[in-house]
Formats: C-alpha cells, structure tokens, sequence
C-alpha cells in the first residue's frame, strides 16, 4: 500500500511539472534559510561553551555612581585580585588578574610580528581550559615565560618545537617560550589571545606595584566559583569588597560608591550591555531578530505550499469520488494525501541541503563568521526530517481531511460545489504572506537609512588622510621628535601630532576635578586625551571660542580645551579664563572645541578634555598625509622614514576612516542580513503569487474565452485576473505600515542619534511591492488574457 502511495505521489509531481517545481523550490528556500539562520543561532548560543568550565566562570565587573547615573565597568584595580583571595577565597576556584588583550611586538631573532595578547596570572590555562600542544599549563609560573597559540608559533618556528626557544615583547621585556596551546576558536571571547605572558612580568616590568592605587581601574579580573557555590550568591557576597577598601583608606573614590558584581561568562557574548546599572541585554537582540525572520521566511514557504496543495487538489474532486466508489476507503485516501504532500516536503528538504553549502560562504562572510553544516550532529537531522514531516502533515491535512469527506455521487453528478469561501483561507494566506514581506523590506530600508544618517553626521574634525601609528616601543617614543622633523621635511604629510587614544576611539577616563560651581559632593567623570601642541591642526578641529595649544606659550603645559559637552557639563557661561583642578595642579581653559565624534557614532557626545601630556601617557602618532601627494606614495615615504628611524619596530598603521567605518560593522551587518532575507521574502511569496494566478487563470479558462466571444479586450481580462490578488496586496500594506512603523520605532529609540520615520520610506516601499506583485500576476493574466477563446470553449 505504501509503496502505491509513493507511485501515485510521484505521478501527480511529474503530471504537473511547474507547480511541483515552485512547491519544491519554494519550500526548499526557505528551509535553506532556516538552516543558515539555523546555524547562525548555533554559533551564537555556543559561545565560549569551548571552555569547559564556562557555565561556572566569570567576569568581576563594577557600578559606580557619577552624577546621579550608574555606569557599569568592566576594568578592575590591581589590587583586587589579592583581596578576593585573601577575604573571599573560599568562594572560588580560580581568580585571575589580567590586563587588555592588545597588539605587541613580539620578536624571535631577526623576525617581528604584531600579535594580540595579554599578562594573565599563571591560573588562566586551568580556567580557560586550554589544550596544550607543547610545554603543560604550568608553563606561567615562570615570571620569565610566554605561552603561545599555536598559529603564532607556526608563524615563528615552523614546524620545529619553539619550548625552550627566547622571544622578546615589544623589544625589551625577554622571555621563554614553556608552552603551546590549540588556538581558540572564533566564537570565544578569547579568540584573540594569540599568546599570554606573566602578570608578574607585566606589575614588575612598569613598577606598576609602586604607582597605582584601588583608584586605578585598568585592568580584568575573571574567575571560576567553586562547585558547590552558586554564581549569585557569590556576586552578592563581593558586592561591597571594593567599597569597604575604599572606606578603610579614606581616598576620594569613595563617592562613586563602586559596587562589585560577577557576569556570567554564559552571558557575555549576548548580554554585554548595561544602562545605568542593569544588564538590558545586548547582542540577544540581533538573535531575536534572525530567529524571527528566519521563522518568518520559512512561514512564507510554508504558506505557498500549503495555498498551492489545497488549490491543486479542489481539481482532484472526480479522482476521489471514483476512488471511494471502487472501494477505496477514507483512511487509505488521508494516507495517500499525506503520503503526497510528506513527499514534496522531504525533497524540499533535499534540496534545501544542496543549497545551502552553495550560499554558506557568501553567508559567512556577510556574518564574519566561520560556521560549517553540522552533518554528524543528530540534532540537526532530527530536526530537519521532523520539520518537513511536520509541514508535511499540515499542508497535506486539507486535501487529507477535506477532500477525502466528499460524497462521491455529488461530485460525479457534477453537483458539488466547493462554495464561495472555499478559497478564503489561501486570500488569508497571501496576505500575510505580504504583510511580512513588506514589514521586512520597510525594516531593511530603515537600516540602511540610519546607518547612513549616523555615517553622515558630523564628526567635528577631519578623517581624509588621516591615520594612526601606535607607539609601541620605546624606541618610536624616544625617537619621535626626529621622526616628526624627517617626515615634515618629506612633503607627503603637513603634521603630526601624539595623542593618548586614537581620535576615533577615546576611552579614558578621569574625575575628581574641581572647579567654581561644582555642585557638592559631585562625583564627576569626563573623558581626557593627552594629546601634543599640533594635535589640533593634526586632525583640524573646529575652535569654537578661545585658541588652539601654541608652543609660543609656555603657560599651555597648565591649559584646558574643552569640547562643547564639557563647557555644558561644568555649567561655565563664560568658560575662557576659567580654572579647573586636576592631575594635582590648576589648570586654565584656553579654548573650546566643536564636539567631535571620538566615541560611539550613535550615541551623544559626552564631555572631553584636552591637554598637553605632561606624563608621558601618548600611545600613539597622528599623521595627516598632504592632500597633493597619493595615499600610496606618502605610505611608501612614512614607512621608508618611520623604518629609519625605528629599524626594530613594524611599521603598523591604521586609517581613521577605517576605524571609523569598523564602528558599523554590526549594523551594516545587520542591513546586509536584512536585505538579502528581505528579497528571498519578497522572491517566495511571488512564486506562490505565480502559482496561484496560473492556478485561478487555468480554473477561468472557459469564463475568459466567453468574455472574450462578448467583447472584453485584454486589459479589461487582465484587471479582472490581477484585480483580486492587487487587492489582497493591498491589504498587506495596510496591515504592514503600522506594524513597521511601532517596531521600528522601538528600535530607533535605542539610539541617540537616529533618523526619522519619513512617510516617504513606507509609501515606496509599499509601491515597490505591489508592483512586484503586480508583475508576478500579470504574466499569468496576460498569457490567459491573449489565449485564443475557440481553445477554451471547444468542449462546449
């Protein structure tokens, strides 16, 4: 019995070639951008799961309190490693110290290359549950050692064992290679450690032990809880650790009301963001928005499989009825139904595992990621086969049901009729169909609309031919003066300038200041940048009241400019001339800058004080190329120089529009993701609109050929044909514009520079829609339009 339900099954797809094919190919889409979504949530979920102890690890973070808002840091004082263990050690297994991971020199005789890294304490190889390839995990013990990625020692010594084997970071620390370990993988936090060196070497090498303070937040502290505690209840049992230090040394800090908490290392991927003290989620978002629209497009292929199953087989009436009077009973025609429709959905699903290594890496590198089709997970299989059962069962369980009630002596009389309301639930269908498309493509214009308007604003200073060189050694610091004669003397750059962050990326942050009409007891927080004399003319900000830093002023070693922000959150009215204490002396405004854009392009700019470093805290070179000399030609002369002066260090650079541009990254991934499931929406529910208006069309045949006889012309046949289902896009829009405009001004609120909700966006994208439609059901009315009436009615 079986084996004649896939005979016939087979028999009705090859009978009816272009319908089988838009069932199977449509359907087969949007399983295959299941599947891509499908392992784009994988990937997400399963970060940091490599490391084995990852449920029970955890990040010490802090909330502190500056002028009534809580801002939450993940940066930590040196000293809180010691005091965890020494108060609170029974609470953990493991408790690391460790600083940034950022670029370093690292060098093996006459070979040098970049390479990310950190100073850890010797515990991160048990927490981080490092596979070690060479050495053992014991290897930090060492004060003198490095630990190495495996990539990084294949850079350095090939296939020869590097234990054992001298190294240098950035060119004056040396140290032992005692280890390799099995580089992470892309979906680690870690992913960029690239190699670890010993915290010890790090407090001892800048005498760090002897200058910070608990003040000095500039580091992570990361743990691993016992198995017997709870992460919770631990992350209240430190809540006040900081705090009460602070109290016992009687220091200033005090007043920000620092206040500890643990994160989960499960939650630091998709919940990394916090607004004033609260965890609001973070890249969760972008996971709920894929899942949903990867539900929604493989809801749109559903619904034209299931509108084309129930279409086709109303044509099947006669079939059944002579079915049931050779004997066949209702059980057996549910089973063929099912059986027909199960088929369609397991060849889709074929199909679908054909197309989807075929879009997997143009869909890795639109994502950045490096996923791979789970063919020996169970679970994947499980659920695909399961998945088209399922659908099969629900497409195939109008035709199974219905159709299989028919009392057969009506429909071979020819007296059963399948009523007016027969084909209100396809009409349903199709409008939802619409409704998501639509809603996708006005989401997707949005996107790339504010990207566009945050892109656009103004930055307050000029990105054009401007770029950054780190100071990573010594060497480039103590030559620097020199370096900036000879590239002057060149004529491919106008001026160079030193700075304690990059002008695309300022971070640090100080308080404590005081200054006339500061409210009591205020705790404040601003932004500084260290920067040289010609920083200002380096990256041309705008001076909006005052003057710029001159060396032909002395006094500007003790001199201030502020931005806008900052003149605002003093509440100055008159801000030249007056004094603010900090860093242990007075200093004076001198001038007042145009808000620049140093931070996060979407959000406000908050406030930011320049001075002329004094403690020799400027890390990197600002280059302004001469806008008559090429970008290639005056990189071919700042390298050719910069190696002169500094034979031992890379030459390593970066363009500020570049880094700019890396700001959107996200988003645009966001945009590009949008816009591609947006056309597959858009391409499914017209192949179901296709199907359906051939359907209608073939099902009109004799009604056309009459009209035609009476004198309807063409158009007048393909308004009647194209009117119905023009109506039912119609519909959509209607349904799609509010539900567009509530969700996506929901979204935009989370930026504080954001675009509007111009009408004009819903009215052409809405346009753009029905003239697709339009288009899809035209051919199909205009090819019945154009048939010849003698064809249709010569069996009358």
């Amino acid at each position: 019995m079986l084996r004649n339900h896939f005979k016939i099954a087979w028999r009705n797809l090859t009978r009816n070639r272009v319908y089988s094919v838009i069932n199977i190919f449509g359907l087969a889409t949007g399983m295959a951008v299941a599947i891509l979504i499908g392992l784009w949530l994988y990937d997400e979920f399963s970060y940091d799961t490599h490391h084995q102890n990852y449920d029970r690890i955890a990040q010490v973070m802090q909330n502190q309190t500056f002028d009534g808002e809580v801002r939450t840091w993940d940066n930590q004082a040196m000293q809180l490693g010691p005091e965890l263990r020494d108060s609170y050690g029974n609470h953990f297994k493991y408790i690391v110290m460790a600083s940034g991971t950022n670029d370093h020199i690292l060098s093996a005789g006459e070979k040098r290359l970049n390479k990310s890294g950190a100073y850890m304490e010797p515990q991160v190889p048990d927490l981080l549950t490092l596979k070690m390839l060479k050495g053992t995990r014991a290897g930090l013990n060492d004060p003198s050692s490095i630990l190495l990625s495996e990539s990084v020692a294949q850079s350095f010594f090939g296939d020869a064992d590097p234990v054992g084997a001298l190294m240098k970071i950035d060119n004056k620390l040396i140290v032992k290679v005692t280890g390799v370990y099995e580089d992470l993988p892309r979906n680690s936090s870690f992913a960029d450690l690239t190699f670890i060196a010993p915290w010890e070497l790090l407090i001892k090498s800048e005498e760090f032990d002897k200058k910070l303070t608990w003040g000095n937040s500039w580091f992570q502290t990361f743990v691993q809880v016992t198995d017997q505690a709870d992460i919770g209840n631990v992350s209240a049992a430190i809540k006040y650790a900081k705090l009460n230090r602070l109290r016992k040394e009687k220091t200033d800090d005090v007043r920000s009301k620092p206040e500890l908490f643990l994160h989960p290392m499960s939650r630091w991927h998709l919940y990394g963001e916090f607004k004033n003290g609260v965890n609001v989620g973070g890249r969760i978002q972008y996971v709920w928005m894929y899942g949903t629209i990867g539900v929604f497009v493989l809801l749109l292929a559903c619904i034209n499989f299931m509108n084309l199953s129930t279409a086709r087989s109303e044509k099947r009436a006669k079939e059944v009825g002579i079915r049931k009077v050779v004997g066949s009973a209702r059980s057996q025609l549910i089973s063929q139904f099912f059986t027909e429709s199960i088929v369609v959905a397991l060849l889709a699903f074929a199909l679908s595992l054909l197309l989807v290594p075929l879009a997997l890496p143009l869909f890795n590198e639109t994502a950045d990621k490096k996923m791979e089709m789970l063919w020996a997970n169970p679970w994947f299989w499980l659920t695909g086969i399961g998945f088209s059962l399922i659908t099969g069962l629900i497409a195939g369980s109008y035709p199974a049901l219905y159709l299989s009630s028919f009392v057969p002596v009506k429909v071979l009389k020819g007296t059963f009729r399948l009523g007016r309301l027969a084909a209100l639930p396809r009409k349903a269908l199709v409008v939802v169909q619409f409704t998501v498309s639509i809603t996708l493509i006005i989401g997707t214009v949005i996107v790339f609309r504010q990207i566009q308007f945050t892109k656009n604003r103004p930055v307050g200073y000029s990105r054009n031919g401007l770029l950054t060189i780190p100071m990573q050694t010594e060497e480039v610091r103590q030559g620097y003066e020199a370096l900036r004669n000879d590239l002057l003397g060149t004529g491919a750059v106008v001026e160079l300038s030193q700075s304690e962050s990059p002008v695309t990326n300022a971070g640090i942050t100080n308080g404590g200041f005081e200054w006339r009409g500061k409210a009591p007891g205020m705790q404040d927080e601003q932004v500084t940048v260290g920067v040289t004399h010609e920083f200002g003319k380096t990256v041309d900000w705008k001076i909006k009241e005052g003057r710029d830093f001159s060396r032909a002023f002395a006094t500007d070693s003790s001199g201030f400019i502020l931005n806008e922000a900052a003149v605002k959150y003093m509440g100055f009215d008159q801000p030249l001339g007056e004094q603010v204490k900090a860093f242990g002396r007075t200093y004076t405004v001198i001038g007042v800058v145009k808000n620049m854009v140093m931070q996060s392009p979407y959000e406000a700019v908050g406030p930011i004080i320049f001075y002329i470093d004094a403690f020799k805290r400027t890390n990197f070179i600002n280059v302004k190329i001469n806008p008559r000399t090429s970008v290639s030609e005056a990189l071919a002369t700042i390298g050719t120089v910069f190696k002169q002066h500094n034979p031992t260090t890379p030459f390593e650079f970066k363009f500020a529009d570049d880094a700019y541009a890396a700001k959107f990254r996200s988003e645009e991934q966001v945009g590009r993701l949008a816009r591609y499931f947006s056309g597959l929406a858009i391409f499914i529910s017209c192949l179901g609109l296709f199907g359906l208006a051939s359907f209608t069309a073939e099902q009109r045949t004799k009604e056309i050929g009459v009209r035609k006889v009476l004198g309807a012309t063409v158009i007048n046949l393909v308004t009647l044909l194209s009117g119905d289902f023009l109506k039912l896009v119609l519909v959509a829009l209607l349904i799609a514009t509010p539900l567009a405009w509530y969700f996506l001004s929901g979204w935009l609120q989370a930026y504080a520079y954001r675009t509007d909700l111009a009408w004009s966006v819903f009215a052409l994208s809405g346009l753009g829609a029905v003239g697709i439609a339009l288009l899809t059901v035209s051919f199909q009315s205009v090819k019945a339009a154009r048939m010849n009436p003698v064809k249709s009615l010569r069996t009358e």
